[in-house]
């Protein structure tokens, strides 16, 4: 079995991990890398989508392979030259962009592999958001060449393709419809989803025997992978020990004892105190803050971290509030319900943002079913102190509608790790203050003549295994090689371990 690491050896995020066999083979996430994307684009500074692959291809973003979406490739971009993988499939670990991001360039026969729950939480985000390009994942609107072949331009009359999608967990008839929908398709003119095949892991034989775990992270449905073949290979996605699946992690370790190759994140390897907090901490802590505010509480956390979601639910009953999160959280928790039958919107209002018009995911699911559940801005500044709201920095805007005389603001995320975050997070500062607004989670602090944000501690639970954890995972697997990656710290794996290989851009190794 050779593996090769095209991203993500040397940076937090972008694993494209492909292993083969006998000229078979499987990518092992398909990640967009945030770290190298920052090179070159910003906010209002992005890749030309009418260039479908061009951009990110000439800045070295995605691998030189012949193994891109033939819709995307412009007449003035030549493939045959590069390496044609064989890439039967893409294992998912999980659906946060820097594992998933880049899966929408790949070659349309190329199917995800994935947890039902992670299946359900894409197509979710991809009826509900704007995505384009390698984000453009379970299904994606084909592009034609225009005149000059050059530029692409989306069809406005060809159905949207979906790629096939194949779950090794069994999945509710509810669920498959879901994945074969698309909000709004019913109506006249309007653009159809062609779905790709829904199956079960069982239909569509891989070039390897696959064992799917469900593992401890940040968001719901993470897995890791365990690849038979000549050999035994372990890939941990985004793992840790310290949340509430922490013996889900544990299983996958002790099924995973002895394999070949271990290949394992590093997300916290090159971080100096690392001591871990656990989501019951975050519990207190964030309780005492809510216990203690009189006014309007906004609670701000990752997209999609679905168990901070409810452990803000379980703070604003507790303190007889209510939360409020954002019609897409509802439309998110809607498709999770899909597969684990667990009803969290019970209780928890939404928020009514004032627009111009309301999208099909919106209106026929969100609305239909919890229509009455929307709170008016007007309501919610009138009596803030009822109220706990899911908001994050691009929903500041959103305050002039409720106009609060103050609040606290509860940040329970992770820490900013570059400048471009800082900045961020002082432009946070200033419609806090301007609202007069107590923050929680950090504070602004002059430093060298500038106001950086300080965090602290209690307020999140990293996503990501300690040190400490990382050596407990690789001593209890033993694995013959370790193949650190999602790091921004490689060498740390080489100073505590033997057998580390660090694989880089295009690196590989046979076991």
């Amino acid at each position: 079995m050779r593996i090769t690491v095209y991203d993500g050896a040397e940076t937090i995020g972008g694993n494209k991990i492909y292993v083969e066999e006998n000229g078979r083979g499987v990518f092992l996430d398909f990640g967009m890398n945030f770290a190298k994307y920052g090179k070159f684009f910003a906010e209002f500074l992005s890749e030309r989508s009418s260039r479908g692959i061009h951009d990110p291809l000439h800045l070295g973003l995605i691998p030189r392979l012949n193994i891109y979406r033939s819709d995307l490739i412009p007449s003035d971009v030549e493939l045959s030259a590069f390496p044609q993988l064989n890439a039967e499939a893409v294992l998912l670990s999980h659906a946060h962009l820097d594992h998933c991001g880049n899966v929408g360039y790949l070659h349309e026969s190329i199917p995800i592999v994935a947890s039902a729950i992670t299946l359900a939480v894409l197509k979710a985000m991809r009826d509900s958001g704007r995505m384009s390009g390698g984000s453009e994942l379970p299904y994606h609107s084909p592009r034609l060449q225009c005149e000059d072949s050059r530029v692409l331009k989306s069809s406005r009359n060809d159905p949207y393709v979906g790629r096939d999608c194949i779950c090794f967990e069994g999945m509710s008839e509810e669920l498959i419809n879901f994945l074969c929908y698309k909000p709004g398709q019913d109506g006249k003119n309007t653009k159809k989803l062609e779905p790709g095949e829904v199956c079960h892991l069982t239909d569509k034989p891989l070039p390897f025997d696959v064992k799917a775990y469900e593992v401890d992270h940040s968001i719901y449905g993470a897995t890791a992978y365990i690849l038979y073949g000549d050999a035994a290979i372990a890939y941990t996605g985004d793992i840790r020990l310290h949340g509430g699946k922490g013996e889900e992690t544990r299983k996958f370790v002790r099924n995973a004892k002895n394999v070949s190759a271990l290949i394992i994140e590093g997300t916290r390897a090159g971080r100096g105190e690392d001591v871990n907090v656990s989501e019951r901490e975050v519990y207190e802590t964030c309780l005492k803050a809510v216990e203690e505010s009189k006014g309007l509480v906004i609670a701000d956390f990752s997209p999609r971290n679905f168990e901070r979601l409810e452990t803000f639910r379980e703070i604003a009953e507790r303190t007889s509030r209510q939360l409020v999160v954002t019609a897409r959280d509802a439309y998110m928790l809607h498709a999770i319900q899909l597969v684990d039958g667990v009803n969290r919107m019970d209780g928890v209002a939404i928020y009514s943002e004032l627009k111009e018009r309301r999208e099909k995911w919106e209106t026929e699911v969100v609305m239909e079913r919890w229509g009455d559940a929307y709170v008016d801005p007007v309501e919610i500044g009138r009596n803030p102190e009822n109220y706990v709201l899911c908001f994050s920095f691009h929903d500041m805007k959103h305050l002039l509608d409720i106009k609060p005389d103050n609040g606290v603001y509860i940040y329970s995320s992770s820490e900013a790790f570059s400048e471009e975050q800082e900045f961020d997070f002082l432009r946070l500062y200033n419609w806090l203050d301007y609202f007069n607004f107590s923050t929680r989670g950090f504070e602004m602090v002059l430093d060298e003549g500038k106001l950086r944000p300080q965090f602290i501690r209690g307020y999140h639970a990293s996503g990501h295994a300690s040190k400490e954890d990382l050596k407990r995972i690789i001593d209890e697997i033993d694995p013959d090689v370790i193949i650190p990656v999602h790091t921004g710290n490689p060498g740390w794996f080489s100073e505590n371990f033997e057998g580390v290989r660090v694989l880089r851009d295009g690196g590989s190794l046979e076991v």
